[in-house]
């Protein structure tokens, strides 16, 4: 349970930023829990570190929360955004399928592999020790009532809501003369000739039915031409028919936008495609299937060949869910079950369309901007303008990027002045989600015709973006640059770009890093963190990543970053341990980590010692969280939320304060076994300080102060969500947007040169005080003040600056790990 702040207003030293008044907690469905979290022990400044008890196991499965569990719960955050009232209306819509869609690949990709477990009989070794079989059993409730959910949502919230904005997905019994005449035409000049009846008998037998295709099973009375009484028929839909269709205006009233289904439209006119036959009922259906690709990349030759051929597939993989209409009569439902052989817990009901996706189309359709979030124009930082060249900006000092708020142009505009930059000799960048269209791939493109070097590393195996990566590499073969697919056994995750340009008798080295993909339109609904450098050290270890992913070697020892699988995951588990012997030392220590999922173990272990040692411990989890925090003796300091919103967040951030050094570090790599052991990840320091006091406030200050959109977890695995109440709402993505978007560089960089630390004050056995970093003379002046009276009266150590330590607390230099 998350515990409540003080009633007034007063830095929380258990919370580690200047909390708001009095917050109100309430769970994922608007349940208030104010009385509940006030029973809740809260600890004070002055609370001791709990004493470790040596007697707990740390692999024990009960201090570990269900990966799969996890993945519904955030789905149910997701939902909870459709329900916010704050949201604009077709925000909420869209919210609405973001959730149904993560549900289609949590079926796709997790429940099939547990259906696999199962049927071949395999253990499933997992740190919460929950077997296959009860964790299908726990997913099919817990699924079952998140779909519940969603349609409640819909069918009580946003389609009453969206009408009375004069936007109405009208029903077929609701049509008028005018629209049902309208209808038919349509039906019968866009619809009817490419729809294909097949009635099932022993020369007909049921069709394949391919992945999330919107079907109709349909029972007809009487003989057909050819004297058969079949009595069942499918009707597939093609994808390259719209799924939701505006109705001409002059059919509507005045004032309201007629929205119509194509299920309505072909289930009002299904009888055409049986001419004489009597139908006796039409309900339609939707199967999922397996969409995992599974390739023994060991024994092919050609990576790219072979997934071409399992793409081919994964449109007919086994079944795992079947939904159908909610009035779909059992016999009906047993047959489809039947079929794709399944059972009944795999049946779901649907009170509604079956498939809610496609009312992600009403968002495009709809144009009232009122009901959709403003539009803002990212901010391109004002060295990048005045700079002559991109490279000019960057040798003046690190250039941050924090997308969608800043810019994702300067990124493309890196690599086109690259490709025109007669001094660039080479180019070398991996690839891993880009988009069809990509303006960086056109632009390496014209870095091979202009003679350049060009080397890229394209992952084909980012999962259901295979074929379009398989086409990018392919094009970008055909212009001549060295393409490469990475590792065997290994995905190539890191996002890592680097140029290599004479300057006079000199090679220099520029380099971008990423905890995003290069994906110009996931930019600007990813929240991400890029890094621009010249930094001599960073480059090296860049190109020698490089020179490890497309040729042969062993590892290489680097310099600035770490990399997975080779050195991350320990580097992190050395790092956390530091700050547990600093804290068990009686000095200052302090994590605080963003990411958006944690399950690695070893990780999970070290921060419950960290947490047994006295460390304050706070994590920003948007997704999946195997952790569980506040449990007495084993992680009463840690403290774990999530914050959602409009935009998704993704940047990976990792504060230590490592002696003082208050290291910063951004990454491609979440705490995950997959990320730590079994990709190619790179993480990398954010070293100038600037840089350094930015990516603190945006990331972590910032996302450990959002009261409006944050939920906390609880040691029961249940995840309440974080109310203003009487204190001033903040939004992380609403502060930035305001900030971000509407100052020019000038007005923060000078501001983060005379901020010389992070604002963190660290105490043994205590919490810590964030503060906002100063963005007028008022308020540094007023920081200075309490920065000089906490120092004269408070009797907690000074501030650590990045290059010192604390005068009354002065310890011989220590090193954090290797």
């Amino acid at each position: 349970m998350a515990q409540p702040a003080a009633a007034h207003r007063e830095p929380d030293q258990n919370v580690g930023i200047e909390r708001p008044q009095g917050p109100r907690l309430v769970d994922t469905n608007g349940n208030d829990n104010e009385a509940k979290a006030a029973k809740t022990v809260a600890t004070g400044p002055t609370a001791r570190p709990p004493t470790p008890v040596a007697s707990i196991d740390l692999r024990d499965p009960s201090l570990y929360l269900n990966r799969e569990l996890s993945v519904l719960d955030f789905n149910r955050r997701v939902l909870a955004l459709a329900q916010d009232e704050r949201i604009p209306l077709l925000e909420r819509l869209r919210f609405l399928t973001i959730s149904c869609s993560n549900l289609d690949e949590f079926f796709e990709i997790r429940v099939s592999g547990l259906k696999q477990l199962v049927e071949h009989q395999l253990v499933r070794s997992e740190p919460d020790g929950m077997s296959a079989q009860r964790t299908l059993r726990e997913i099919g409730h817990h699924a079952h009532e998140l779909m519940t959910e969603q349609y409640r949502v819909l069918n009580d919230d946003l389609l009453p809501g969206l009408g009375r904005h004069g936007i109405e997905l009208i029903r077929r019994d609701q049509w008028n003369d005018a629209q049902r005449a309208w209808v038919k035409r349509y039906f019968v000049s866009e619809v009817l000739p490419v729809l294909t009846p097949v009635g099932l008998d022993p020369a007909h037998p049921f069709p394949r039915i391919q992945n999330k295709s919107l079907n109709f099973a349909i029972t007809v009375e009487g003989y057909d031409a050819f004297g058969r009484e079949s009595g069942t028929a499918i009707v597939q839909v093609p994808r390259s028919l719209p799924r939701v269709i505006r109705l001409p205006s002059d059919t509507c009233a005045p004032g309201v936008r007629g929205l119509v289904l194509l299920s309505s439209i072909i289930h009002a006119h299904v009888d055409e495609l049986f001419p004489g036959m009597e139908i006796t009922g039409c309900w339609q259906f939707r199967v999922t299937r397996d969409s995992d690709l599974w390739v023994d990349e060991e024994d092919v030759d050609d990576l790219m060949r072979a997934l071409k051929g399992e793409l081919t597939q994964r449109r007919f993989g086994t079944a795992v869910r079947l939904e159908v209409a909610e009035s779909c009569p059992h016999r009906i439902a047993q047959f489809l079950l039947d079929n794709f052989g399944l059972g009944d817990d795999d049946l779901y009901r649907c009170p509604g369309p079956v498939n809610l996706n496609r009312l992600s189309l009403i968002h495009e359709l709809v144009d009232q901007p009122q009901l959709k979030y403003p539009s803002f124009t990212p901010r391109l930082p004002a060295r990048l303008e005045h700079a002559p060249t991109m490279f000019d900006a960057i040798r003046q000092g690190d250039i941050v990027l924090h997308h969608p708020y800043d810019s994702f142009a300067p990124v493309i505009d890196l690599v086109r002045g690259a490709a025109a930059d007669p001094n660039v000799l080479a180019i070398k960048q991996t690839l891993y989600r880009v988009g069809a269209r990509s303006p960086i791939v056109d632009a390496l493109i014209e870095a091979c015709r202009a003679g350049k070097d060009v080397t890229v590393l394209v992952e084909l195996r980012a999962r259901f973006d295979e074929e379009a990566n398989i086409d990018l590499a392919t094009r970008l073969q055909d212009a001549g640059a060295k393409v490469a697919y990475g590792i065997v056994g290994y995905k190539t995750h890191a996002k890592m770009l680097l140029i290599v340009r004479r300057e006079g008798r000199k090679l220099r080295r520029y380099v971008h890093l990423s905890t995003g993909n290069y994906h110009s339109r996931t930019a600007q609904a990813y929240t991400d963190i890029g890094l621009m450098t010249g930094n001599h050290a960073i480059a090296e270890d860049v190109h020698g990543l490089f020179n490890q992913l497309t040729g042969l070697g062993k590892v290489r020892r680097l310099k600035s970053l770490i990399q997975s699988p080779f050195d991350l995951a320990t580097r992190l588990v050395q790092w956390i341990d530091f700050e547990a012997d600093e804290a068990r030392a009686g000095r200052p220590a302090r994590i605080i980590a963003k990411m958006n999922a944690l399950t690695e173990p070893r990780v999970i272990q070290a921060l419950y010692r960290a947490s047994q040692a006295g460390v304050r411990i706070d994590l920003i989890v948007r997704g999946i969280c195997g952790l569980k925090p506040g449990i007495a003796g084993v992680s009463d300091r840690i403290h774990v939320r999530s914050v959602m919103g409009r935009f998704l967040e993704h940047a990976r951030v990792f504060y230590f304060h490592a002696a003082g050094e208050e290291r910063v570090y951004c990454a491609s790599a979440d705490w995950m076994q997959r990320n730590l052991s079994r990709r190619v990840e790179a993480c990398f320091p954010i070293e100038d300080p600037k840089a350094k006091a930015r990516v603190f406030e945006e990331t972590l200050r910032l996302g450990l102060a959002d009261n409006t959109f944050a939920w906390t977890l609880g040691p029961d695995g249940s995840w309440q969500r974080i109310e203003p109440g009487r204190a001033k709402p903040v939004s992380v993505q609403t502060k930035l947007l305001r900030q971000i978007t509407s100052l020019r560089d000038l007005e923060v960089e000078p501001l983060a040169r005379e901020h010389r630390g992070l604002g963190v004050e660290v105490g043994p056995g205590q919490g810590v005080l964030a503060q906002p970093l100063a963005r007028d003379r008022e308020s540094k002046s007023a920081a200075r003040h309490a920065h000089a009276k906490r120092r004269k009266g408070s009797g907690r150590p000074a501030p650590i600056q990045p290059n010192g330590e604390p005068k009354q607390d002065r310890q011989p230099p220590r090193r954090l790990g290797p």
